[in-house]
């Protein structure tokens, strides 16, 4: 960027904050992160399955090292439906040459991995800022409005604040609203609970009235999660006035009649038990306003849990917007070329989380269409190796290749 001395200002210490802020001090660029809660680690989500494309983003600025020891590698996902009659088993992913395996890590530990490896670095974190609007100031700066009645000024304003974007909305007030997927979220950790599943195979169910899902963990614990079908978007509040009770009780009726160890796992579970809502971003129009702000991660793409990369692009983004911004002559040529590179590919991942999610809540006709298709996709798939997983998980940054830009 010409060799000029720039500070960004960055909204959301999740998981693509702090790595961010990373990427850009290895551009020269400094940056400061504004977080809305008032500490770190948000545990909703509880488990998820990290993918390889995620820590081949880390590596590429070397970020993995605190990720190394987390969690536990994932080989193969198995799935049956409501009957137990097994529907096929595929690679978990992709073949890669570097053998990066999906892990299985806790959603906090990952918070908290990045968080710190970013407090060692330098970053500043500061917490309890929620954005209320952003303005342009003298200088081709811009400045952060706090509901707090703070500010903060920069060159430049990069939103990781997620699906429900407050930067994203103030680069278009016309922004779509995020997209409700039919199924519900719930799950998290079993200690000194096993499953009869082999090691590092994540066993799926097609129910016949949920899906359901679990990993044996090698410590001897369990890690699972449920996507309870909701046909329509539930009114706001609905799901938090639902207690453990209500939750496990629902569970046990969905499962009614379905083999395997589901009802064990919902009495098993510690509790209180807490489900959420599925949403994903399709299509969103603008991801920058052409000078000083823009957005990535899940506030530019959201997907659904089911293509399992949330996290990962959103560090594939980070990454690359950091080399972008060192190797464009300036900040509008930087945000233009980082969506160029980034737009197809996240809205693929997009369109490929929806309809695995759709999947799940398929009606009667839908699953026995489903089961007997599935099987003819999954062995076609395991035929492959992987292969047709490469696209998704097989993404790799050199983070000192050259990004040549993009014309506006």
């Amino acid at each position: 960027m010409g060799g000029s001395a720039v500070e960004a200002i960055v909204i959301g210490a999740g998981v693509a904050g702090p790595v961010l802020a990373m990427a850009l001090q290895r551009v020269g660029i400094g940056a400061t992160v504004y977080e809305r809660a008032a500490t770190g680690a948000d545990n909703r989500g509880a488990w998820l399955n990290f993918q390889a494309n995620g820590m081949d983003a880390l590596r590429a600025i070397d970020a993995a090292g605190p990720l190394e020891g987390l969690g536990y590698p994932n080989d193969a996902i198995s799935f049956v439906n409501g009957a137990g009659r097994e529907l096929g088993r595929i690679p978990m992913a992709a073949h890669r040459p570097d053998g990066q395996l999906s892990v299985m890590m806790s959603r906090a530990d990952l918070y908290t991995a990045l968080g710190g490896l970013a407090a060692e670095r330098g970053v500043p974190v500061v917490y309890g800022k929620e954005l209320i609007t952003t303005t342009s100031v003298a200088g081709n700066r811009v400045r952060a409005h706090f509901a707090d009645g703070t500010t903060a000024t920069g060159d430049l304003l990069i939103g990781c604040d997620g699906i429900h974007s407050t930067v994203r909305t103030g680069i278009d007030p016309r922004a779509r609203a995020p997209r409700y997927v039919p199924v519900l979220n719930v799950g998290g950790y079993i200690p000194e609970f096993t499953v009869d599943v082999p090691a590092r195979e994540f066993r799926m169910q097609f129910g016949t009235r949920c899906f359901f899902a679990w990993f044996p963990t090698p410590d001897g614990g369990t890690v699972w999660f449920a996507n309870p079908p909701m046909a329509r978007e539930p009114e706001r509040g609905v799901l938090a006035e639902m207690d453990d009770a209500a939750w496990r009780r629902w569970l046990h009726e969905l499962m009614s009649g379905d083999t395997g160890p589901a009802h064990d796992i919902i009495d098993a579970a510690p509790g209180p038990m807490v489900g959420w809502a599925t949403y994903d971003l399709p299509d969103v129009r603008h991801w920058h306003n052409g000078r000083d702000t823009v957005i990535i991660g899940d506030a530019a793409h959201a997907t659904a849990p089911a293509a399992g990369q949330g996290a990962s692009m959103a560090l594939e983004d980070a990454v690359i917007l950091a080399q972008c911004l060192r190797d464009c002559p300036g900040t509008p040529s930087a945000l233009v070329t980082f969506e160029a590179l980034r737009r197809d590919r996240v809205q693929k991942i997009v369109a490929h989380g929806h309809r695995s999610s759709n999947s799940k809540a398929a009606g009667p006709v839908g699953r026995i269409l489903r089961d007997l298709l599935l099987p003819i996709v999954f062995r076609r798939a395991a035929r492959d190796g992987g292969a047709s997983l490469q696209w998704l998980q097989g993404h790799h940054i050199d983070f000192d290749t050259k990004i040549a830009p993009v014309p506006a």
